[in-house]
């Protein structure tokens, strides 16, 4: 193994990221060590940028950050069983959960769990297969997890429809767009909302009704396309004051409670989504929860079974479509502040 480097974060604050050596990684039991090729840029919850100006999520510096990696598998740990040296892989890279930079995904060697990696077919290159991980786990565990929206688990090349329907809020997102895909492959019915100029693209997804969210009538317009269906519950994957506004307004236009998960916390409670134990409220989403107990059965599947398979056969597709805007550590920074200025229906991503 080569020597490790990294964009180090040194300080709360601290800009631009400080491209320095790294400890070489170690995989213990059940980890593997991935030599990176490509990693992403987090579009929404945690949002790289925030973390790097705000220093929330961080206990500790100097520190890595990144989620998204794909690459090759360098090392396996005891009890690995799934990878072997060689292979090309993606892997969702937990360090904001273990608080361990070893895990971050923006160096050249990672450490990550065996049960957030998936093989990455020939056909897809790394640019593509990083775009993946962080909102797979994201909208698998708001999508299945029991105490949130309890969907079925997907299909590999889709289930016996269900008759139920679901609202996507922000179906162009990374998160919107994955959850698009894994609803459709559960056999729902999906409708969700994205601008004029991508209704085409979340359609090309599965999406069955797809609503412009800037119109004056969309919240009337999803009310009447919701009326007398078997309505489910609502993923919002923008989360924002506009969006947290409109699904209230819609569900008190339907006049029905569902379960609603939500990327970022909801913190305005209103009279309908106040935090009282016999109502609903917007419920945020932690991804890496599919990993641990009671939830790890979502995980196994997810990552174990779906995602290499669907990615093999090519039901399940990495979108939104990477945008490549460097290459190497010292861009890390520069992509941060591309995404920082904003992206629409595309992820950012640096090769390595």
């Amino acid at each position: 193994m080569a020597k490790n480097e990294a964009a180090w974060i040194t300080a709360p604050a601290a800009y631009p990221f400080t491209v320095k050596s790294a400890p070489k990684p170690k995989p213990g039991p059940g980890h593997i060590v991935i030599k990176n090729a490509a990693v992403a840029i987090l579009p929404k919850n945690p949002v790289d940028w925030k973390i790097q100006s705000l220093g929330r999520y961080l206990d500790k510096y100097p520190f890595i950050l990144g989620e998204d990696a794909a690459g090759i598998v360098e090392d396996i740990g005891p009890g690995v069983t799934r990878y072997r040296k060689g292979q090309r892989v993606i892997a969702h890279c937990n360090s904001l959960m273990t608080q361990d930079p070893a895990n971050a995904a923006f160096q050249l060697y990672t450490v990550v769990t065996e049960a957030l990696v998936a093989e990455l077919p020939d056909g897809l290159t790394f640019e593509e297969g990083s775009v993946l991980p962080l909102a797979t786990s994201t909208a698998c565990a708001g999508l299945y997890r029991k105490d949130y929206l309890g969907l079925p688990l997907p299909v590999v090349g889709g289930a016996k429809a269900t008759g139920q329907t679901i609202l996507i809020w922000g179906g162009a997102s990374s998160v919107g767009a994955t959850s698009i895909q894994l609803a459709v492959a559960s056999g729902l019915t999906v409708l969700t909302t994205a601008s004029a100029a991508n209704h085409d693209f979340v359609k090309s997804l599965g999406a069955h009704a797809v609503f412009d969210y800037r119109s004056s009538n969309v919240v009337q317009d999803i009310v009447n396309a919701l009326a007398n269906t078997k309505f489910v519950g609502v993923y919002d994957a923008i989360s924002e004051d506009v969006s947290f506004k409109a699904i209230s307004t819609i569900l008190d236009g339907l006049n029905v409670t569902v379960n609603v998960a939500s990327v970022l916390p909801y913190d305005k409670p209103t009279e309908r989504f106040a935090p009282k134990a016999d109502e609903v409220i917007f419920v945020t989403v932690l991804a890496y929860s599919i990993i641990q107990d009671p939830h790890c059965d979502i995980g196994e599947w997810i990552w174990g079974k779906y995602v290499p398979e669907a990615l093999a056969n090519g039901t399940f597709k990495p979108k939104p479509e990477p945008v490549v805007v460097g290459n190497g550590l010292q861009d890390i920074q520069y992509g941060l502040d591309i995404q920082k200025k904003g992206v629409s229906a595309k992820k950012v991503v640096i090769a390595l």
